[in-house]
C-alpha cells in the first residue's frame, strides 16, 4: 500500500518503461518532478518526465552491461510530484516523499525537474551519504541572480550541510573563478573531462571507483549536460567538449552497486531536444538500475 504521505504529494501519469509493480512489492519506486522554477537558460525541464516516459516505453529493456532485463526489476512508478511555485515548498514535499521512500526500505528515483531538486531530496539521506554528481557545471557559486538556493548553487548548499568529503564530481568543464577558489579551498573531489579525457575509460572507471570506495551509501545524480551536446542536445545548460555514452556508461555501471541508496536524472530540457536526449536520458535510468540491481544480486549469492 502507497504511503497516506506519498498519496498526497504525487499522481499518477504514464508509467515509466510501461510497466509498474505495486509499492509494497517493489524495490525501486520512482517518481517525476516537473520543476523548473529557476531555471536562466533553456527553460523547460519540468517537462522532463513525460518525455522521459514516453520515451522508455519505446527503446528495450535488456541491458547487455549488467545482463539483467529492466522487465525483471520490480519497480513502481507512483507518478509526479504536486510541484507548486515555491522552491522551499516544492522542496519539503520532495524531501517528504524521498522520506516516506526511504523509510519502506526501498531506493528513490526522482526524475527533475531541474538540478535544484538533488537539495531536496538529499535532506532526506543520513548526513554520512556519499554524494556523486555527473555534471558539466560546479553548480557551487554562493548565489546567482540574487537566490542562494537554485539550479547554479545547490551543491554549494549540499557542501556546506554534509561536507565537501562527501562529494565526487564527474564531468566538470564549466566554472567560474568563484566555484574554482572554492573546489580548490574545500578539496572537493572531481574528475574534470580533460582528466577523464587523459585515461583510458576503464582506468577512469576504476579511478572513480576508488573515490567512492570509502562511503558506505551512494547518492547518484545525474544532470543530462555531463553528455556533451552533440549526443545531448536538449538540456537547460548545454556545454560543448563533453562525456560521450560509452565512456558515460562505463564509469556509471561501474560505480552502482548495492551500496546505491537513492538516485535523480535532471535538466533534460524536451523543448530543445530533437529527438535522442530523452531516449538517452530513459536508457540511463534502465542502465543505472539493472546495475544496482545485479550487485545486489551478486552480493546477496555471496
Amino acid at each position: 500500500m502507497v504511503p497516506d504521505q506519498i498519496e498526497l504529494h504525487v499522481s499518477r501519469s504514464q508509467i515509466f518503461s510501461g510497466f509498474t509493480r505495486s509499492f509494497d512489492e517493489a524495490e525501486f519506486v520512482l517518481f517525476g518532478v516537473p520543476f523548473d522554477k529557476t531555471s536562466t537558460y533553456r527553460a523547460g525541464s519540468k517537462y522532463a518526465p513525460a518525455a522521459i516516459r514516453e520515451a522508455s516505453l519505446n527503446i528495450e529493456t535488456y541491458s547487455f552491461r549488467s545482463k539483467l532485463d529492466l522487465e525483471d526489476v520490480r519497480i513502481c512508478d507512483i507518478g509526479d510530484l504536486h510541484v507548486v511555485d515555491s522552491v522551499d515548498e516544492t522542496l519539503r514535499r520532495l524531501s517528504v516523499v524521498e522520506h516516506e521512500i526511504l523509510k519502506a526500505s526501498k531506493i528513490p528515483i526522482a526524475i527533475g525537474g531541474e538540478h535544484t531538486i538533488t537539495f531536496g531530496a538529499i535532506r532526506s539521506f543520513p548526513r554520512d551519504v556519499g554524494i556523486v554528481c555527473f555534471d558539466a557545471h560546479a553548480d557551487m557559486r554562493d548565489e546567482y541572480m540574487g537566490e542562494k538556493l537554485m539550479h547554479a548553487t545547490f551543491l554549494r548548499r549540499i557542501i556546506e550541510s554534509v561536507g565537501s568529503d562527501r562529494i565526487v564530481h564527474i564531468g566538470l568543464r564549466a566554472v567560474c573563478r568563484e566555484e574554482l577558489a572554492f573546489i580548490e579551498k574545500n578539496h572537493v573531489r572531481h574528475f574534470s573531462m580533460q582528466e577523464l579525457k587523459g585515461h583510458g575509460q576503464e582506468e577512469d572507471a576504476r579511478n572513480i571507483r576508488r573515490a567512492v570506495s570509502e562511503f558506505e551509501k551512494l547518492y547518484v545524480t545525474i544532470d543530462m549536460d555531463a553528455f556533451d551536446p552533440g549526443f545531448a542536445p536538449g538540456v537547460g545548460n548545454p556545454e560543448p567538449d563533453g562525456m560521450w555514452p560509452d565512456l558515460f556508461f562505463t564509469i556509471l555501471t561501474g560505480l552502482c552497486d548495492e551500496r546505491v541508496a537513492g538516485l535523480d536524472l535532471v535538466e533534460l530540457s524536451p523543448n530543445c531536444d530533437n529527438g535522442v536526449t530523452a531516449p538517452l536520458a530513459a536508457k540511463v535510468l534502465f542502465e543505472a538500475i539493472c546495475a544496482v540491481e545485479s550487485a545486489k544480486g551478486k552480493t546477496a549469492g555471496k
